[in-house]
């Protein structure tokens, strides 16, 4: 599978765009400042988040046997943008903070129904997020904004301005949620244990024969 390929499998199951997409498929380094705060406690939450979101079942791993929190450090450092970067970063503390709130214990010391509630009410209100009038306006105000920049640069005939273009963040949730499932999905367990993986696939055949409960296939 290469990037392309990978990309739009985890956009069609998230439905929409994937953050860090276009300096990735580009092979390009971000020119945004180095994201800080990745320290080990931090990749370790990561971990356990996306262990709640894709957890280890006895078919297959889950999203810690991808190191999944290292591959978040990686792809925000070198593929987010410096606003990415940001909200990413704020959404850290802001995750914590929420969960102190809500059960006075930080995420890692949950139960497992605890993070599974926990992870479903960010998801609710990360969807609610995006629909909202004030989301929505300051968007098409930064949009705006990054258009009318990249015009001015082509003008310069700086014609690479489009590919740096900055895009506004969603919900930092939605963010993780989408690395979880794009660092997964392209990982070694993911593609060889939760899918059905053929190192050199033969013909394509439409008329496969397919049994309810068949794992998909890594392609």
């Amino acid at each position: 599978m290469n990037r392309r390929e990978a990309l739009s499998h985890v956009g069609i199951l998230l439905g929409g765009s994937i953050i860090g997409a276009e300096v990735f498929l580009s092979g390009c380094k971000s020119t945004a400042t180095k994201a800080a705060g990745f320290s080990p406690e931090v990749i370790a939450l990561l971990d356990e988040i996306g262990e709640t979101i894709i957890p280890t079942t006895p078919d297959s791993p889950g999203a810690k046997a991808a190191q999944i929190g290292n591959f978040m450090k990686a792809i925000v450092t070198d593929c987010y943008r410096e606003n990415e970067q940001k909200t990413f970063s704020e959404g850290i503390d802001k995750f914590n903070e929420a969960c102190k709130a809500k059960y006075s214990k930080a995420f890692t010391e949950l139960s497992a129904a605890e993070r599974t509630e926990f992870l479903t009410a960010l998801d609710k209100e990360a969807k609610e997020f995006t629909k909202t009038d004030a989301y929505k306006k300051e968007k098409e105000a930064f949009d705006k904004q990054q258009d009318e920049w990249v015009k001015a640069e082509e003008a310069k005939k700086n014609f690479g301005a489009v590919k740096v273009k900055q895009s506004y963040p969603p919900h930092y949730f939605s963010m993780m949620k989408q690395l979880t499932l794009w660092g997964y999905f392209t990982s070694k367990p993911g593609a060889t244990q939760a899918l059905r993986y053929v190192e050199t696939p033969g013909k394509f055949d439409g008329a496969y024969p397919y049994k309810k409960g068949d794992k998909a296939w890594a392609l």
